[in-house]
């Protein structure tokens, strides 16, 4: 019986040993209701004496598997092979597979491309195994798969020479897209739909946003480079850095102490939306783990309140840790039992500005999260849709006469976007949009001109949807 990898006590590991925690890695994947990245972490945590050099080819294996899931599945059942994570993981060790021997995958292979999917004249794919390679993987020995059973090799063969895409896949295949989003994105983005498709295969960058309370971008883009990380100013966000790899979280000094944080830079231009000013009251009214109130809060410069609120009190306890960490003291943490909490009537207009980042579809951060392709259901938007709209009109009362209310998803489906604000705005006369080029004008060039709309492909952020919706202030006393 192979050893659980949690037996292994020190890095380096060999090719093999990687491969057998990947498969475990997968089966944990498979058999919880949970993102791939909680379990992943927890996945880790577990197994602290895993060296990051291996972290990371374990989590770059088990992320392009995700992000390939679809079309690996396809190639299973065209032979008759049965969907489970060895399969899986042998179609891609024949398909393209270069992270399984410590080289680089791809990681973007989109369907795209104009490949047959035919065997090929002897030129493979950049990171694809031969048979005999996948078949000295699979050795049985200490910490590696087990050998390759008969079945096993037959699909090898059959897949020898084989590339990652082929004309016969049906668009959700092809795009790793369910069949339920790929219209209305088809319908969202037109001309540059297979585009936008594509970017979302690829692995996101590591964004960071400095925080100002601490520190400077100038001082941590240099703190970054000491390190020896290429980093650069993000293009858009103030406050943003990109760093072109991806360290190990733990080297990074700054992360701990509170003078940087996680960020994707479309999240960072979001929370500029809100345009909070020191001594202002302000709400974010679905704080979940926080980030973006904490960049509303620095921009504050710790001086005016900040409510997080949410429906999750572990979410904002979690919270709580990295408003400490970030030394912001103006922020005050807010359960409530849902959207129509009393705690929004007794508040009543009683605030300069309000962010409502309404839960939905996630399609923007599929290159983030790959598996919640799979996770999201087109009965799912049933409940989102009506969702959003209760919590955009409750929010709406928490906003004073001339106050500001944000309107932020992360998704790229109208109808949880331009569609929602119509609707608010049809039933809500007193408020009306405000464009972006009045309320941001350095993002006038990335936006429409009534709403922030950010893709992959356009911005090389994760897709996100904004709207600011301005109320009319009170009428003067006649």
């Amino acid at each position: 019986m192979v050893p659980p990898f949690s037996s292994l006590i020190v890095s380096p590991v060999t090719p093999a040993a990687r491969l057998q925690a990947t498969l475990e890695l997968m089966h944990e994947v498979d058999s919880v209701a949970r993102p791939a990245d909680a379990v992943v972490s927890a996945w880790f945590r577990a197994r602290r004496q895993i060296g990051d050099r291996d972290r990371g080819q374990i989590y770059d294996l088990l992320y392009a598997l995700l992000r390939h899931h679809a079309r690996i599945v396809w190639w299973l059942a065209k032979h008759g092979r049965p969907d489970v994570p060895r399969n899986r993981l042998l179609a891609w060790l024949a398909l393209d597979g270069g992270t399984a021997l410590g080289g680089k995958t791809s990681g973007n292979k989109t369907s795209g491309n104009k490949t047959s999917g035919n065997k090929t004249s002897g030129n493979k794919t950049s990171g694809s195994k031969t048979p005999d390679q996948i078949h000295g993987l699979f050795s049985g020995g200490k910490f590696a798969p087990a050998v390759l059973t008969d079945h096993e090799r037959a699909l090898l063969l059959k897949l020898q020479g084989c590339t990652i895409d082929h004309p016969a896949m049906p668009d959700e295949v092809r795009f790793e897209c369910p069949s339920w989003a790929v219209e209305p994105l088809r319908r969202r983005f037109d001309d540059t739909f297979e585009r936008e498709m594509a970017a979302l295969l690829t692995p996101p960058p590591l964004d960071l946003r400095v925080n100002p309370v601490k520190s400077t971008r100038e001082a941590m883009l240099r703190a970054l480079r000491d390190l020896g990380l290429k980093a650069e100013p993000s293009r858009l966000a103030p406050f943003g850095i990109r760093v072109k790899e991806r360290p190990s979280l733990a080297s990074l000094p700054m992360l701990k102490s509170g003078e940087v944080e996680i960020q994707d830079e479309g999240s960072q231009l979001v929370a500029m939306l809100v345009d909070a000013r020191p001594g202002e009251r302000v709400v974010d009214f679905c704080a979940g783990a926080g980030g973006k109130t904490l960049a509303i809060a620095a921009q504050m410069a710790n001086k005016g309140h900040v409510i997080a609120c949410d429906v999750s009190d572990g979410r904002l306890k979690r919270a709580a840790e990295r408003f400490r960490r970030a030394g912001l003291h103006n922020i005050e943490t807010r359960p409530l039992a849902s959207e129509t909490d009393r705690w929004v009537k007794r508040h009543k207009g009683g605030f300069d500005r309000v962010l409502v980042d309404a839960p939905c579809s996630g399609t923007g951060t599929w290159r983030r999260n790959p598996d919640a392709r799979w996770r999201q259901q087109e009965a799912g938007l049933d409940h989102l849709l009506p969702l959003q709209a209760r919590i955009l009109a409750s929010a709406a009362r928490l906003v004073k006469p001339g106050g500001r209310l944000v309107y932020a998803t992360c998704s790229m489906l109208p109808e949880e976007n331009e569609a929602q604000v119509a609707a608010f705005l049809a039933a809500y006369p007193a408020f009306h949009v405000m464009p972006v080029r009045e309320a941001a004008p350095q993002l006038t060039g990335s936006a429409h001109p009534d709403h922030l709309s950010l893709t992959p492909a356009r911005h090389e952020t994760d897709g996100f949807f904004a709207a600011v919706l301005q109320r009319e202030p009170a009428a003067a006393p006649a």
